[in-house]
């Protein structure tokens, strides 16, 4: 229901009882409407009210430029239109456009600034807002204008007229009033929190459970049975034991609540987003069937960030700057070190059912993506900085980053990977000590809802030392593998105590690019991306744009005719290759390699036994942790 007009003056002066009353009184809150008449075509209505703003100058309202969780800029004011400014009588007040972000307001007598707009989002994922008539799934700095100079005033949102059946799955609490929430009203203590906060708004279905006294909510839209979604959640709930193994509890979530907000919608976009006590999922694919366990392997990634990056915090993302991009040192740790636990948490829990998967599906995609060019190139703190460029950043010129760029979650995954054996195999130790004391030291103390002491990397480094024994080798990890790419780990020597090989994936079969590199398209054949050092190609002087026309003398037309070449050959050979190149016709001599990809696989699976010694090390290190 909506509230009265009087309820809505006491609300605006924080005279409701609620958990954040307290704050509510230090200042009005701001407050936001929101609804959702011409949902079909993807639009929302917004309204912003702004009270007893300084009087002297404009109000500067603004559409957030980035977004908790992502570090390149979007540009959400680009979706914003039939912008309107007026008092808390509706008199027209003067408004001005000074820069693409936002608007300047002059506020009247009554010191009041009430924005209104029309918010254009067709994109379901983390990131932007996806409106349709079905739901709504709301990334907050994508669909609610702020005022500078506001930030700490608390927040309250109303989600008005919802269609028949539409509930809210928020992390933002519900407002209350004598004793009980107001239907579709919700506070945050501030800003920082409120843009940290995704809403979906639809026919949601929740699975909900107690997990150390704490309530982990699963709240889906989908278009399953209720048999899968219990089953999804199972499987889930084998997750959620199993990250609070990693570190010996759960995080204090701020309000007894975790909330898994998840869109599970053919119009969906594959994401997922960290938030402070939720997360944001959203996949095309269904919860059951092919792509099931992407969704759970999502689950298990973005949960494990409740604790590293959401409460273990770097130092230069905090706080979260929404008007420029975030640059940072340290997502090699923030995202890598979780992109490894998010695969590994699934095989302790048993949605990988053998080792065979485990290392099918997250330890050789680890192994290679360290054969990168880019990879042996740069340090992880290097590629943590790409960031800006690459976290879905849009850019229309080509880039040479197949030769200059390992993404920060591989390389950061590939290095927590041979940490994690490394301290197993020399220091009687595991990555999970390493992670628990980084916890208790830069994640547990919390203040504000914020960390009291986000880390650094010579932070990082030396609790390595401290988990260790051994500060040289804590020096000496980080000089090679986190400052530089200056000595490549032997993931074979590393992987062999645990019975597991490293072997290339297809030694007889030559090529000549990376998979996938030359696209057929227009019955010709085209190189497709930039071609990385070493190969075949970049030696012979081919790059991105040239067209091959004849192999070893045959003219290539149809889709099949290159496969169908290169079978005829071996690796070690030189080919003659015609190529169209910027208008130029040349030939040049190619020759024929092997694929650089490598596999890991059990040593049973290749035909070995593996000793009781190697299966007890991937016992302690692969099996279940949870009591």
């Amino acid at each position: 229901m909506l509230l009265t007009s009087s309820a809505r003056l006491l609300l605006g002066l924080g005279l409701l009882a609620s958990p954040l009353a307290g704050r509510a009184q230090q200042a009005p809150a701001v407050q936001y409407r929101i609804s959702f008449p011409n949902a079909a075509h993807y639009e929302a209505q917004v309204e912003a009210t702004f009270a007893q703003v300084p009087a002297g100058r404009p109000l500067q309202v603004r559409m957030a430029r980035s977004s908790p969780g992502r570090y390149a800029l979007h540009e959400f004011a680009k979706n914003v239109y039939d912008v309107q400014a007026s008092d808390a009588q509706g008199r027209p007040l003067p408004l001005a456009h000074p820069d693409p972000y936002g608007w300047d307001v002059t506020p009247g007598a009554d010191g009041t600034v009430r924005l209104r707009y029309t918010l254009y989002g067709d994109r379901t994922d983390g990131t932007y807002a996806g409106i349709d008539a079905q739901h709504a799934h709301l990334n907050i700095p994508a669909t609610f204008a702020y005022a500078r100079g506001l930030e700490q005033r608390p927040v309250r949102v109303s989600f008005e007229q919802l269609p028949a059946g539409w509930t809210v799955a928020t992390q933002l609490q519900p407002v209350q009033q004598n004793g009980a929430a107001v239907p579709g009203q919700y506070e945050a203590p501030h800003l920082q929190y409120f843009m940290d906060s995704p809403t979906s708004l639809g026919a949601q279905k929740v699975r909900s459970w107690d997990e150390a006294g704490q309530r982990i909510e699963l709240a889906v839209l989908h278009a399953g049975t209720d048999a899968e979604l219990d089953r999804f959640a199972e499987l889930s709930k084998g997750v959620v034991k199993e990250a609070r193994a990693v570190f010996g509890e759960l995080p204090q979530y701020d309000f007894g609540r975790y909330t898994f907000v998840a869109n599970y919608l053919p119009q969906a976009s594959g994401d997922g987003m960290e938030h402070r006590n939720s997360t944001s999922l959203t996949s095309p694919r269904p919860i059951s069937g092919p792509g099931a366990l992407d969704n759970l392997g999502t689950v298990s990634h973005e949960f494990f960030h409740s604790w590293n990056v959401e409460r273990i915090r770097p130092r230069d993302l905090e706080p979260f700057d929404f008007e420029r991009a975030n640059m940072s040192d340290m997502l090699w740790f923030a995202e890598g070190f979780t992109q490894y636990y998010g695969e590994l948490l699934l095989r302790r829990s048993g949605a990988y059912t053998t080792d065979q998967q485990y290392c099918q599906e997250a330890l050789t995609g680890l192994v290679n993506s360290m054969q990168v060019p880019g990879a042996k190139r740069y340090g992880a703190i290097y590629m943590s900085q790409q960031a800006p460029f690459v976290d879905a950043a849009r850019a229309i010129d080509p880039n040479n980053r197949t030769n200059t760029f390992q993404s920060y979650y591989y390389v950061g995954g590939a290095n927590a990977l041979a940490l994690d054996l490394l301290l197993r195999q020399r220091y009687k130790s595991d990555l999970d000590q390493y992670m628990r004391l980084v916890w208790q030291q830069h994640g547990k103390p919390q203040q504000n809802f914020a960390p009291q002491r986000p880390y650094t990397v010579p932070e990082l480094q030396r609790l390595l030392g401290q988990v260790s024994g051994d500060t040289a080798f804590a020096g000496q990890f980080f000089r090679q593998h986190i400052y530089s790419a200056a000595a490549p780990h032997d993931y074979a020597a590393l992987l062999a105590p645990a019975g597991l090989l490293v072997r290339p994936a297809r030694p007889t079969e030559p090529t000549f690019g990376q998979p996938g590199q030359v696209e057929f398209a227009g019955g010709r054949f085209v190189v497709g991306t930039a071609t990385a050092i070493g190969t075949p190609l970049y030696q012979a002087g081919l790059d991105r744009g040239d067209e091959i026309r004849r192999f070893d003398g045959r003219e290539l037309k149809k889709e099949d005719d290159l496969a169908k070449a290169l079978k005829k050959h071996k690796v070690g050979d030189v080919v003659a290759v015609e190529v169209r190149s910027r208008g130029q016709v040349r030939t040049v001599q190619v020759p024929l390699a092997a694929t650089s990809a490598l596999e890991v696989v059990p040593a049973e699976q290749a035909g070995q036994q593996p000793t009781a010694e190697q299966l007890a090390f991937r016992a302690a290190w692969l099996g279940a942790k949870a009591k």
